[in-house]
């Protein structure tokens, strides 16, 4: 199909999936239990960074984060005492254990006290066309903390050739405002135009069945040439086009 069509079919697959419906099988419903714009950031920062593997264990597990912090995330990481702690210390998600759940409660409050919260941070180092960049300065805050290198592997960074697709994610969940009911939109602070689509191996394949990518490989370099033929596609709000790629890949096998 030519441009004019891809867009057209990508933009009814946007639609498509671009709905409350979506909620209840995605790992978003997670902040969505909350109203206040700290905790629906801190939920959905930990939500997504869990987010690999079974989706049905991702949902439960980020469930089981909440119930752990007493479903008041920004209170439990802004008051949280050493046996706050200690009672995360059971926690498993694959690879992602209670120490390193303790360890982002300590990251988060760094974050929050320190540098203004998660919002401030990532519109700070935002450059004219991207938000990568802020991804890297972000971890670099976030890990200033003492902490055990093996946290570290939780939060990807770009300028390593990461396509961090988890934070990417979450960026998407907090910057777009498209009033759908989806996505929050609560970041006003930094334009949907710069955020770049949760490259994963559903996205990807659709996307080079579809012509839009051709590297093979998931990472930063792919990343990049994804965003470039998105943008084309809608230089505004390029990351609407997740919901159709990730959309025609889970749920249509495309």
């Amino acid at each position: 199909m030519d441009s004019s069509e891809l867009k057209s079919f990508l933009d009814e697959k946007v639609s498509q999936y671009n709905n409350p419906d979506f909620i209840e099988s995605d790992p978003i419903q997670v902040p969505h239990l909350f109203l206040a714009k700290e905790d629906i950031e801190i939920a959905g920062f930990l939500s997504a960074t869990i987010a690999w593997g079974n989706r049905k264990m991702i949902i439960k597990n980020s469930h089981r984060m909440m119930d752990l912090m007493g479903n008041a995330p920004y209170d439990f990481v802004m008051s949280h005492g050493e046996s706050d702690l200690e009672r995360l210390q059971d926690f498993v998600h694959r690879t992602f254990n209670g120490q390193d759940f303790a360890t982002f409660i300590i990251g988060l409050k760094h974050i929050y006290q320190n540098h203004g919260g998660l919002e401030n941070v990532f519109a700070k180092y935002q450059s004219a066309d991207s938000i990568q960049q802020s991804i890297h300065e972000f971890k670099k805050l976030f890990f200033e903390i003492q902490h055990q290198n093996r946290a570290q592997k939780h939060i990807s960074d770009p300028l390593n050739n990461s396509a961090a697709k988890r934070i990417n994610m979450f960026l998407r969940w907090m910057v777009r405002d498209d009033n759908k009911g989806v996505d929050f939109g609560i970041w006003k602070s930094i334009s949907s135009s710069l955020l770049s689509c949760p490259l994963d191996v559903h996205s990807g394949n659709v996307a080079r069945k579809l012509g839009l990518l051709k590297r093979t490989q998931n990472d930063a370099k792919a990343l990049a040439e994804l965003d470039e033929q998105l943008r084309l596609l809608d230089k505004a709000d390029p990351v609407k086009y997740d919901f159709a790629l990730f959309g025609l890949g889970v749920f249509e096998g495309f």
